[in-house]
């Protein structure tokens, strides 16, 4: 469980947020280091960027001081690994994934007094700027570059189909809530994929202590249960999910998979 509630949540800086979150995931997260690289990082910011009394010359300092500088960038080669979403990794490589990158490019730029937030695009986390006269300019953090509309209506095609439209709610700022959430499935996949089980499971339950009953995030426990040869404990995942989404096209099979499970003998851990 995390040690805050929702408004708390999302009073904080995202970052901030992010480091408690995988502090519950990883005991041996370093969060006092990284509090203080960041702080390192913003006071180096500060220190070359808040003399420029145009905050759109600040933000293009900014970029350039992150992306060219400092030279933080898009992980292309393992995009899925975890290092990608764990912060401590993330300021030692200088390489990450959007949401953990742009968490970090968020922390500065609220240091410096831009209007930038976060947007839970549908197929990646990206930045949004709004300037004091209206006009909306959105970055992506991967690589530091400005996304034009035209841009993210093919991102939301590729997504969800030719007929697909952009809205208004594609761009509404996002709760740090929402943010960590989709944060934490992101890693919770990558451990996954790592066969780190027992980490990958504190991730869905601390995703449950954020959504709790979510039946998608519950059926992934199941699995993860499963791997760890909890036979019925994954059982019970994997029913409350049909139950709860009897036309998913999973659920014939996990039918299946209960039925099996359930034939296993119980093993106390």
């Amino acid at each position: 469980m995390l040690p805050f509630n929702d408004d708390e949540l999302d009073q904080m800086e995202l970052v901030e947020g992010a480091m408690e979150i995988t502090a519950a995931v990883e005991p041996a997260f370093p969060i006092g280091w990284v509090r203080i690289q960041l702080k390192k990082l913003a006071q180096e910011a500060e220190h070359a960027l808040m003399d420029e009394p145009n905050p759109r010359l600040r933000l293009e300092g900014l970029l350039r001081l992150f992306y060219r500088e400092w030279g933080f960038h898009g992980d292309n080669q393992q995009y899925f690994s975890s290092e990608n979403a764990l912060l401590d990794k993330v300021l030692q490589r200088k390489k990450g994934i959007p949401v953990s990158l742009g968490a970090i490019f968020l922390y500065l730029a609220r240091h410096l007094e831009l209007p930038i937030t976060s947007v839970g695009f549908p197929t990646q986390y990206i930045l949004k700027v709004d300037w004091y006269d209206g006009e909306q300019q959105f970055i992506n953090p991967f690589d530091g570059e400005y996304i034009s509309l035209r841009t993210l209506r093919g991102w939301l095609i590729g997504y969800r189909g030719p007929f697909t439209e952009l809205k208004d709610e594609h761009f509404a700022t996002a709760d740090n809530k929402d943010i960590l959430a989709r944060w934490l499935t992101v890693l919770k996949s990558a451990l996954l994929r790592e066969e780190h089980y027992t980490d990958a499971l504190r991730c869905s339950d601390l995703a449950l202590s954020i959504r709790p009953d979510d039946p998608h995030e519950i059926r992934d426990r199941g699995y993860i249960y499963q791997q760890l040869d909890c036979s019925h404990a994954a059982a019970t995942d994997y029913t409350y999910f049909i139950e709860q989404c009897p036309e998913d096209p999973a659920a014939e099979l996990l039918k299946l998979q209960v039925m099996a499970l359930n034939e296993e003998p119980l093993t106390l851990h």
